[in-house]
């Protein structure tokens, strides 16, 4: 397959050019992974019979390939990225087809393992891509509508299957297919239409860990260690506290990405208008107050009131609406990198993103047992840490100028 720079790319119709790759890829995931998060709670306790503390280590081990995503730097030494993540694109969508045919613990631990190697080697190759094929100056705006693309491919999975639960009867196997298999269809078509883009700087293959790239690495070990709370606790907690079914936790998700197709192109010019710190302070204080009320549905016996369960929706989608910000992230790191450092800082992110997320859910599902509110009221203590590191962000982050203890003109090591 031919190779094309980005200059000659934007010759080719709109359809084929590399900011279109990112979109059908971005639409392709969800329809994968959405279909097994949605699934994923009735799932093991009607077919699995899981607990708090079993949810918590299938989390866990969710969360090694994330810790293992350096290993996309060995990769890409013989593989390109964009066929690496088409490739895990392929991983994921196939391990999730199988997912309702291996319903014990062991099982969903292989095919869970197997899917996130594909979702993890994805999402870092695709953070890359993302920011060596668009220009910084549209970088906010264009990733706050890939992110409505993502929600609005979401919405489709969750729609069919809120669709065909209740009305035609659908089986967990059916709807897995369905969801893996159109993931893998997608991307093999992605493979099959679109040339190989090179990208305009050359990407070095080694592990880059620089110091004044610091407060980029804590912000996403915090966030690390905060978003697992959601992911793991959150819609579990719609299921063994307020008994939610399959449709039910699916309408929950419809809302959220349904809402994240609207906000998340607003959240772009937000970010583009305002500046990374601004809009990662606003995350973080509406992420504390959101995880404290969660903890009130436990503590102060928020969840025994009988508007107990709209509560708790409300606040499941205003979490998942504050969390799309996070973009911002991506763009204060590709102001700040050397166009070089790219590929291999994507990596190394991940895996630090990932650090607490591997032994964090197993720990917290032991917690959980005993206080449920104590999760969520961690959850908040994480959420301030990160408030605390993203006033340290300037207005204007650039090369040399990663922190407001910087000045402007300072000279990058």
């Amino acid at each position: 397959m031919r190779s094309l720079d980005l200059a000659t790319a934007r010759t080719l119709p709109i359809w084929r050019q590399p900011v279109a790759l990112l979109i059908v890829m971005a639409a392709a995931m969800p329809l994968a992974f959405s279909t097994w998060n949605a699934l994923l709670n009735n799932f093991v306790i009607e077919a699995a019979g899981f607990d708090g503390s079993d949810i918590g280590w299938l989390q866990s081990v969710r969360e090694i390939p994330g810790f293992l995503a350096v290993g996309v730097i060995a990769l890409i030494i013989f593989v390109r990225e964009q066929v690496l993540g088409l490739v895990s694109l392929v991983m994921l969508g196939a391990a999730v087809a199988i997912t309702a045919y291996f319903p014990t613990f062991e099982g969903l631990l292989v095919t869970t393992l197997i899917s996130s190697i594909g979702f993890h080697y994805y999402e870092t190759v695709n953070q890359s891509l993302q920011l060596q094929w668009i220009d910084k100056a549209r970088a906010p705006q264009m990733l706050g509508w890939i992110v409505a693309v993502g929600s609005g491919a979401s919405l489709l999975a969750y729609g069919l299957l809120v669709m065909g639960w209740e009305r035609f009867g659908w089986s967990y196997e059916a709807v897995y297919i369905a969801g893996g298999g159109a993931t893998v269809l997608l991307a093999v078509l992605c493979f099959l239409l679109y040339p190989q883009f090179d990208s305009p700087n050359p990407q070095v293959k080694r592990m880059v860990l620089r110091r004044r790239y610091w407060l980029y690495y804590a912000l996403q070990f915090m966030s690390g260690a905060r978003r697992q709370i959601f992911v793991v606790f959150a819609a579990f907690m719609m299921v063994e506290r307020f008994g939610f079914e399959v449709h039910q936790v699916t309408g929950l998700f419809l809302a959220n990405y349904l809402a994240n197709m609207v906000f998340a192109p607003l959240m772009g010019r937000f970010v583009q208008s305002y500046g990374e710190r601004r809009a990662l302070t606003v995350e973080y204080i509406g992420l504390i107050c959101i995880f404290l009320a969660y903890g009130a549905l436990y503590f102060a016996d928020w969840g025994d009131l009988a508007w107990g369960v709209a509560i708790a929706s409300g606040l499941y989608i205003l979490d998942h609406l504050f969390f799309a910000l996070a973009f911002a992230l991506k763009t204060y790191f590709q102001k700040i990198a050397d166009p070089g450092d790219i590929a291999p800082t994507a990596a190394v992110a991940f895996t630090i993103n990932h650090i607490a997320a591997v032994g964090l859910p197993a720990a917290l599902g032991y917690l959980w047992l005993t206080s449920p509110a104590g999760v969520f009221v961690l959850a908040a203590g994480f959420a301030c840490v990160s408030l605390m590191l993203a006033l340290l962000i300037p207005r204007h982050p650039a090369p040399g100028h990663e922190t407001i203890f910087q000045p402007r003109l300072a000279i990058a090591e």
